[in-house]
């Protein structure tokens, strides 16, 4: 632990922001880290609580109160190495994950938790700065051979675990660059992508070879490439968004979110945004479907464009403002949150039913809506219309891509459309194949995806090794 009475001494203080009117104007990061001294008092408020359940709220099981009370003693090299025990990236997690420690923290009971994922980032970003990072390439080689299909966070995690151990490792990956949501998905004002990139250079020092703009199943066949290699990961994500079935869905100005988020990225990125007409929310009056995440990526991104106005629209009933703590902790507790993207004026509605698009000349110009009862039946009375001329369907996915890849290896899948696999072996219905990541748990955090392709690289090494050193 920290400082043993800091609990009681210290108040909760976090990193702040750009204010938005500010920020709006760029797709730079725009947090703002507290300084080296304030995060050495916040860490000290790290209590001596018994059972640490932030243990169990970090889908990695970062080893929290460990690091907390190294930062707090100023020893922020062995931090380091605390934390990447665990976790290959915590400046991603750092910086996109929700932090389900701190609500699993025990001081989040009076709603004061440690700021455990701002230590988490200060401490990945002070060894970048200081270069305590290097390269940890194997010192001898296996023989073996491992194909990853997907260089998202999983297949990243899940090379980087296996190339250390002297495997040969190969990552297929269909588009130009390594990352996949991390890249293609998360706006840069959240995750700048230099982050990804050096993250590539190190695990190209460290054995494994990337292989661009090949996309498994279409380009090359499945199967050869698990004949080729000794073991195959498939971890390509799950793709396939949840659409709207509704009057009007096919108008010209109505579009998947993944299909708006990857073009502004690749924008910043000075890519070609490919073959699909420019899909951008300047002066335009912007609606959101779907109150998550990806909703909020949508906003803020709409607002960098220059949208007239955004209004997100949620089918849930707005959660309450503040938990039962009796009730919900140390568990994820559903409440009300305002992301950053929704605090740059975004109109928020919830129990909202979309029941057609209107539009004129084959374009969009309105939504007609309903407003919803707890069992989710539209309410007499209650329609409305709004002005639209960009919708943008963020609603979530539903499983991975079939055709293609999973569709030529026969995969058995579960019954939500992923591939099946369970958590002990990762093993699929091919013994040689293995799966892991939102391709097998369905969309989810990018930390459990690293988490995945930490334990599927282990029993990968296990099945081709028949022993493993690598962590559980």
């Amino acid at each position: 632990m920290g400082k043993a009475t800091g609990f009681l001494e210290i108040e909760r203080q976090d990193r702040t922001y750009e204010a938005p009117e500010a920020r709006v104007q760029n797709f730079r990061e725009f947090v703002i880290p507290l300084g080296e001294d304030k995060l050495r008092e916040q860490a000290a408020r790290c209590m001596d609580c018994g059972v640490p359940y932030c243990h169990n709220g970090c889908p990695v099981n970062n080893q929290i109160p460990d690091w907390n009370d190294l930062v707090y003693e100023d020893d922020w090299q062995t931090a380091l190495a605390n934390l990447h025990s665990t976790n290959n990236f915590p400046e991603f997690t750092g910086r996109i994950c929700p932090a389900p420690c701190e609500a699993a923290c025990t001081l989040n009971i009076d709603d004061s938790p440690v700021t455990i994922k701002s230590i988490e980032c200060a401490i990945i970003d002070k060894g970048w700065e200081n270069g305590w990072i290097e390269a940890q390439p194997p010192t001898g080689k296996t023989g073996k051979s491992v194909a990853i299909v997907g260089a998202g966070p999983a297949g990243m995690a899940a090379a980087q675990q296996l190339a250390r151990q002297g495997h040969d490792v190969h990552v297929y990956e269909k588009h130009a660059k390594a990352g996949g949501l991390l890249r293609y998905g998360i706006p840069d004002f959240k995750m700048e992508k230099h982050l990804i990139d050096r993250r590539v250079e190190q695990l190209e020092t460290e054995g494994v070879t990337f292989h661009y703009n090949t996309n498994v199943g279409v380009d090359m066949q499945a199967k050869e490439l698990a004949e080729k290699h000794d073991a195959l990961i498939i971890c390509g994500g799950s793709e396939v968004p949840r659409d709207l079935p509704v009057d009007g869905r096919n108008l010209d100005g109505v579009h998947f979110a993944m299909d708006f988020l990857p073009q502004q990225n690749r924008r910043v990125g000075q890519e070609p945004i490919g073959d699909s007409a420019p899909i951008l929310a300047e002066d335009k009056h912007v609606i959101v479907i779907g109150g998550g995440d990806t909703g909020s990526d949508c906003i803020g991104t709409s607002f960098r464009q220059g949208a007239l106005s955004v209004t997100q629209l949620e089918i849930m009933p707005m959660p309450p403002e503040k938990e039962n703590k009796g009730l919900t902790w140390p568990d994820w507790p559903l409440k009300m949150r305002t992301s950053t993207s929704q605090e740059e004026g975004a109109i928020r509605d919830f129990s909202v039913m979309t029941t057609g698009i209107k539009g004129e000349d084959g374009r969009v110009t309105a939504i007609t809506c309903t407003k919803v009862d707890e069992t989710m039946q539209p309410i007499a009375g209650s329609e409305f219309e709004l002005k639209a001329d960009l919708i943008l369907l963020a609603m979530g996915f539903i499983h991975p891509v079939h055709e293609g890849m999973l569709d030529e290896l026969s995969l058995e899948r579960d019954g939500r459309g992923n591939v099946a696999a369970d958590t002990a072996t990762y093993q699929t219905s091919d013994e040689n194949v293995f799966a892991c990541g939102d391709m097998r748990r369905g969309q989810s955090l990018v930390v459990w995806a690293i988490r995945e392709g930490r334990q599927c690289a282990r029993e990968v090494d296990l099945a081709l090794m028949g022993e493993t050193r690598l962590p559980r």
